[in-house]
């Protein structure tokens, strides 16, 4: 990753990093401000915030199934910079949208405030589903063969570090005016824009598409195009196993906090701040102990090991010591807890093992496939990604009519752990031996 690192000195790499950085800053800075005032602000049932986190989830999703397919066809026709600037333009019309929904929700009015900023979320989701493809199949057009993992990481790393960001922002702004997220996410959206002008261009590396623009078929297509690859129908299996877990835990993790944890909003925080650090630490041990090639190797090691420390993050939680009755724990009490720490831990190293597992899985969408079908094969991943986080969406909202708690959805997701520690271990021994294209 140390020689990783000099690729921010390029102009081929810097402008994009820092365009999808903003990005997901950006996005996710929107997404905690509203989950975190529904959560604390306006609803006071532990089911309701977990249905309204869910819906949320779905509702960003839904754009993966149906523009994934459209957006790939796109970037392998067009100059994928090009595609990028329309996209970051877009942005800025979003987030006009969801600013304006979000000081409706803070002046009093709920309702209309939440629809408006559900739309906002519908569009972040279609600026995902389209740049998403972009961001990874544009890296073996500016990168040499043997940067593109080292480029992956930095930018999977950068991602959750983004992530990090934009929660300790919508953490700290939870407290002030809702005049100053507004007018954070609209300058962000602002300079997103303007870096994206100085991404080299990426033309069409291969003849060119015939694009169906029919969101059904052409997702069909795409995926039957690239799920009849062995060595892709498996690594697309890993990785939206692994999402289907991911679902689960975002989804689970702000009610968890406020109603298991009985701790404020600083304390949530804080930890999806420790998840974002701790898979970005991830993506940056798997591509040093891999020293740059791609790999399966360490896959079924790092899953399991996500899975125990998942068991122990549960069973620290059912044994926690709930807050006086009427109270919640700020931050400052809740790491003064004795099993504050422990917590803190856990989390950590689930988070850290996920990322070894998951980052080297990318590099595989984009190496072992010819240029002019990168963005096709990775919004292949994004739809099938997409179906596999609406299932644990759904499986959450299973569970929890059943009344099952989100101590025990833990331990669903940590049994999922061995099936893909088993699809890393059939990966490994699938791919490790074929060369780059």
């Amino acid at each position: 990753m140390l020689n990783a690192l000099g690729l921010l000195k390029k102009r081929r790499f810097l402008p994009l990093f820092v365009t999808q950085f903003l990005g997901a800053f950006n996005d996710n800075l929107f997404k905690t401000s509203m989950v975190l005032f529904a959560t604390y602000q306006i609803y006071n049932d532990p089911k309701i915030e977990q249905n309204f986190n869910a819906i949320a989830t779905a509702i960003g999703i839904l754009p993966f199934f149906l523009l994934s397919a459209l957006s790939g066809q796109l970037a392998d026709t067009h100059d994928k910079a090009k595609i990028i600037r329309i996209v970051k333009t877009a942005e800025i019309l979003i987030m006009i949208v969801g600013s304006a929904g979000l000081l409706l929700a803070h002046g009093g009015y709920a309702t209309p405030g939440l629809a408006l900023m559900l739309i906002a979320v519908l569009g972040l989701g279609i600026h995902s589903a389209f740049f998403g493809p972009i961001k990874y199949a544009i890296l073996p057009q500016h990168l040499h063969e043997d940067e593109v993992l080292g480029g992956t990481g930095l930018v999977e790393s950068a991602t959750y570090l983004a992530i990090l960001a934009g929660t300790i922002v919508a953490g700290l702004l939870a407290a002030q005016p809702a005049e100053w997220t507004v007018i954070t996410v609209l300058v962000v959206a602002l300079i997103g824009w303007v870096t994206a002008l100085f991404v080299p261009a990426a033309l069409r590396a291969g003849p060119e598409l015939k694009i169906n623009y029919n969101p059904f078929t052409s997702s069909w297509r795409v995926i039957s195009a690239t799920m009849h690859i062995p060595r892709l129908f498996m690594t697309i299996c890993a990785i939206s196993f692994f999402w289907s877990m991911g679902a689960v835990l975002i989804i689970i993790f702000p009610p968890l906090v406020k109603n298991v944890l009985t701790s404020d909003e600083a304390v949530s925080t804080f930890v999806i701040a420790l998840f974002s650090v701790g898979v970005a630490v991830g993506s940056v041990a798997i591509n040093a102990l891999l020293k740059g090639h791609t790999s399966a190797r360490y896959a079924p090691a790092s899953v399991l090991a996500m899975g125990a420390c998942v068991v122990i993050f549960s069973l620290l939680c059912r044994s926690w010591p709930a807050a006086p009755a009427g109270t919640l724990y700020d931050l400052h009490s809740f790491m003064q807890l004795p099993r504050g720490i422990a917590v803190v831990a856990a989390l950590i190293a689930i988070a850290v093992t996920g990322g070894m597992f998951v980052v080297p899985l990318y590099a595989f969408l984009t190496t072992t496939v010819t240029k002019d079908q990168t963005a096709r094969t990775v919004a292949a991943n994004n739809v099938v990604n997409a179906g596999a986080m609406v299932l644990g969406a759904v499986g959450v909202q299973g569970l929890a009519l059943a009344g099952v708690g989100p101590s025990d959805m833990l331990f669903v997701v940590a049994v999922m752990c061995p099936i893909s520690a088993w699809l890393g271990y059939k990966l490994h021994l699938l791919c490790d031996d074929i060369p780059a294209t």
